[in-house]
């Protein structure tokens, strides 16, 4: 079997030295800054384990599940609220279980435990057997949520200069699109 070239990424990097790194919990100023400068746009910085760090208050109501404190992977797979939010669920959890694959760092016993307590939910146990390992990518991810409808939303993931482990995840609408309107009737 031939691997791709996120899966040959993903094996290089488990089989090199690089020990487990100190995880960046602290999200700078600046980073919150600007955060909270792009209004309009839910925006938010998490870890490569997918724990949210800082979120801004678009982010903040766009979904529950960007509150920091609360990890992505466990509210994608056992919050029944997340799985109503998005209408491509199957393929959204499919990306969740591959990025969390590649991005994550299996020598983490904080990761390990993650992906223990995950596999409770038989979506996600049959999903992390493919092995599949791809990175979040800059992609198109609907939302329907509660109050403002549906959403189409443009995903772009950002790697925090001088705090690699950490990753601002921004969504944008279309300029005068019906998401635009939409996100503008989320505060």
């Amino acid at each position: 079997m031939e691997l791709d070239a996120d899966a040959s990424a993903h094996l290089f990097a488990l089989a090199g030295p690089d020990p487990v790194r100190p995880e960046e919990t602290e999200v700078t100023p600046d980073v919150h800054q600007l955060l909270d400068t792009w209004a309009g746009t839910p925006a938010f910085v998490r870890n490569r384990r997918f724990d949210v760090l800082a979120t801004n208050k678009w982010a903040r109501a766009l979904a529950p599940m960007y509150e920091p404190g609360n990890n992505l992977a466990r509210d994608m797979f056992l919050a029944p609220e997340t799985r109503r939010l998005f209408p491509d669920w199957p393929e959204i959890a499919a990306q969740t279980a591959a990025a969390l694959r590649a991005e994550a760092d299996p020598r983490d016993p904080r990761t390990a435990r993650l992906v223990a307590e995950l596999k409770a939910d038989d979506d996600f146990r049959s999903l992390w057997a493919r092995h599949d390992a791809r990175p979040s990518r800059d992609e198109l991810k609907r939302f329907v949520h509660p109050v403002v409808g549906e959403l189409a939303l443009r995903r772009q993931a950002l790697t925090v200069a001088g705090a690699e482990q950490q990753v601002i995840i921004a969504y944008q609408a279309v300029p005068g699109s019906p998401s635009a309107a939409a996100l503008a009737r989320l505060l």
